[in-house]
């Protein structure tokens, strides 16, 4: 069951119109042609949505992530997606927030452009993203939503065949993305 709280936008601002979806739910759930996990650098499943990812596809995906073996942060790697409902998982090490001097807004940024990236080297069309760093990495979650919003509204620009659906899991996040993208994109 993938109900929830569902908005779709469509940037008409821009011609052809960039089709970007904001859903609140479980992200495993969610079909995809890839789903993003919110990965640790070692790649080793964990709490959160990585957790659940991993809970939820299988150890598939952790026997491929255990052969790339590592994943720098800004970066991400490309598995299979094991049981869930999607081809592959991208797995976006996004950054551990240290206050904002560290370079976090750039390299949480660069995650969600490597994934799109990743995408699109596989002919992938629907992409769905977890908020990455929110959790237990402590990103906060507006300037996240900001970055997150900024970074695949960039991409989309010069890829329109793809979509991009936004899944977040709690009250908060989503009214964020809402705020942000009611502003940005109605």
């Amino acid at each position: 069951n993938n109900s929830g709280k569902f908005l779709n936008f469509i940037c008409n601002n821009h011609s052809p119109p960039m089709p970007i979806q904001l859903l609140q739910g479980d992200i495993t759930r969610i079909p995809a042609d890839a789903i993003v996990n919110a990965a640790n650098s070692a790649l080793r499943g964990g709490g959160g949505v990585d957790g659940a990812i991993h809970r939820a596809g299988g150890p598939a995906i952790l026997a491929e992530c255990r052969q790339i073996g590592h994943c720098p942060t800004g970066s991400a790697v490309i598995t299979t997606a094991g049981k869930l409902p999607a081809r592959f998982v991208i797995h976006a090490v996004g950054p551990v927030w240290h206050g904002g001097n560290n370079e976090e807004d750039e390299l949480l940024a660069s995650a969600y452009r490597t994934s799109l990236q990743l995408a699109l080297n596989k002919g992938l069309k629907r992409v769905s993203f977890p908020n990455i760093s929110t959790g237990v990495y402590g990103f906060p979650k507006e300037r996240a939503a900001r970055i997150a919003a900024g970074a695949v509204r960039e991409f989309l620009l010069e890829h329109r065949d793809m979509e991009v659906v936004f899944v977040c899991f709690d009250d908060d996040n989503y009214a964020l993305y809402h705020e942000h993208f009611r502003a940005d994109l109605a």
